[in-house]
Parts: C-alpha cells; structure tokens; sequence
C-alpha cells in the first residue's frame, strides 16, 4: 500500500485513478480496477437514459463494494445535451457514488453552482480535469476536492497550452491546497514514481487500461497498443474544431488532418470524428477507421495483463524506483 491523501479520503489500496474513456469505462473494467485495489471510473457519457446510466452503477456494485468514480465531460457535443448532463448529477448524487470527475467547463459555470453543491451536499466528491494552474485555482476556490493536473501528453483532450505533466504538476501542487492526481503520460510505475516525487497524491490514466484483460475492446486494439511507440499519436481538432485531441496515428487521422489542412470544417470532419463510429471501430478491431484518443503512454505499454495484475506491479516497481533514489542520497 502506498499512503497518499487519495488513498486515504477514499480508503483504497493504491493512488491510481482510471480516467474517463467514452464506450470503454463500464461496469466490468470500473469494478475490475476498484476491486484491485485502485478507482475505477464509469464515463456517464456512454448511457443515454436515466435508467440504463443507474443500472451501470447498480452493476458495478454488484462486482464490487470498494469505491470508483463517475466521469463527466461538459464539452460540446452532438449527442449529449445539457439535460443529459443534469441528469447524470442527479443520479451521481442519488446514488452517493464516491467521486464524480469533471472535464471541460467547470460545472459551477457548465450547469450552475447548485449542482456542484448538490454533489457535495450527496457527500460525492468533486475533481476537476484541469490543463492550466488558473483553472485548478478556480477548481479549489468554487470547493472542489481535487483536480486532475493534466499535461499535454494525455489522450482525449490536452490543453492547448500544450504543458507537460513534469512541469505542470509541481506548479499545481506548490500553488494549492487540495490534493492533485497527475495525469499525461502515466502508464508504469517510473511514473507514478516520478508523479509522488513531483508532489502529486496519486495519477490517473487510461490509455493503459485499455491493454488489460477486463476492458471491453476488440483485442487487436490492445496488441496495437502494445506495438506502438510514445511517438505514434498525434493532435487534432485545433484548427478546425477549436478543441484539440489526441488519438492514435491511423489512415482517419491522416484524413482528418487533410480537411484541416485544406481548411475544411465542422460538417466535413463530424462524420469521421463521431462517438458512435469511435464506438464501432472498438467493437471491430478496425485501427484505421476511427479517431482513437490515446495518450503517448502507449509507449510505456509493453503486455496486456490484468487489472489486478497492472495495479500490483505499477506500486512494487514505483517503491523500488523512489527506494533507489533514497539511496542516491548516500
């Protein structure tokens, strides 16, 4: 066991959050990882109804009683609306889940103040994903328990002020006061090494849950992740979308990028950039036919093994590593 402020507000074995993964984070990889001994995470994005998103959550305790959090991202999207996105608060706070993690628009300013408090009042605590020390100073003033410092090598959505986690997690911890999980980049247990010594209570990934054996992919997607190296994924979305995103190097990425070069936009790059063509392709085990948003972990990613097994060997390895740089000291 490794004691950070994250493993005890909780009460979990070991600082490792699994970070919101649309179509991925369900019920079995949720539960998998939180019954090993770290937080798992269902991305309420994936349900749309009120009904199918209460019994994810009724699932995962079935598999479980340990705690996980529940993922939210208040960014613009075709499918998922503002009531969506209300009602996935309503029932995080019902439900008195553990944790709910918050990305893009702070949801004080997203969907209003008295949800955040609705969360608290429900004893839910609150994180948010953050690229840029302002925001995580907003996070702590407004009440949030935590951020997500998250640097420009994460998959998803990185902040354009393209900072990497080595900088921007000690400047995060040295300007707060509540808990900050490093994220970008983190895949082993060298960086959850490096993530305790830069001062962070724990990291999140995600990227590296997908080459386990609970997630809910194709399996030639995690033989790919293995293959690939830290420097195959690549950015997209700025130009065109205002948004960037991180995903795998593939034949849809290399056409995205021709639409934004040509100055292309929205109704061009929507039909390529989808969730639901994202949720096919890892159903299909298709690599080139969707944007899949990946971090350059997947350059530290060398088997596919358990939860357990990943949890396990990440804490072993992260307490040789800070054991070693104990000794350096002499």
């Amino acid at each position: 066991m490794i004691k950070t402020a994250i493993t005890e507000m909780f009460g979990i074995q070991y600082p490792i959050v699994c970070g919101a993964m649309m179509w991925l984070a369900g019920p079995k990889l949720c539960a998998a990882i939180s019954q090993a001994g770290g937080m798992g995470n269902l991305t309420s994005g994936s349900y749309e109804t009120e009904e199918s998103f209460r019994e994810a959550i009724h699932e995962i305790r079935r598999r479980t009683d340990k705690p996980f959090i529940v993922g939210l991202t208040l960014m613009p999207s075709v499918r998922i609306t503002p009531e969506m996105n209300r009602m996935y608060v309503r029932v995080a706070a019902e439900e008195r889940v553990a944790a709910m993690e918050i990305s893009g628009t702070p949801i004080d300013k997203g969907l209003g103040m008295e949800h955040l408090e609705q969360l608290k009042k429900a004893g839910v605590r609150v994180f948010h994903k953050v690229g840029a020390l302002k925001h995580a100073l907003h996070a702590q003033k407004v009440g949030y328990d935590g951020v997500y410092c998250t640097g420009y090598e994460a998959g998803g959505h990185p902040h354009p002020d393209n900072v990497t986690s080595m900088v921007l997690t000690p400047t995060m911890v040295e300007a707060l006061d509540i808990p900050v999980i490093s994220a970008g980049g983190m895949a082993d247990g060298r960086s959850l090494a490096a993530a305790l010594a830069l001062g962070a209570q724990g990291i999140m990934m995600a990227s590296r849950f997908i080459a386990t054996t609970e997630c809910e992919v194709n399996d030639l997607f995690r033989q790919e992740l293995v293959s690939r190296r830290e420097n195959e994924t690549t950015l997209f979305g700025r130009q065109a979308l205002g948004i960037q995103g991180r995903a795998l190097k593939n034949h849809l990425i290399e056409q995205v990028l021709a639409i934004e070069e040509s100055g292309g936009g929205l109704n061009e790059l929507l039909p390529l950039i989808s969730g639901e063509r994202i949720r096919k392709a890892w159903d299909s085990g298709d690599v080139d036919e969707a944007p899949l948003m990946v971090g350059q972990s997947i350059g530290r990613i060398r088997v596919i093994a358990s939860c357990a097994e990943v949890l396990g060997n990440m804490c072993t390895e992260a307490r040789e590593y800070l054991q070693q740089a104990r000794d350096m000291l002499g």
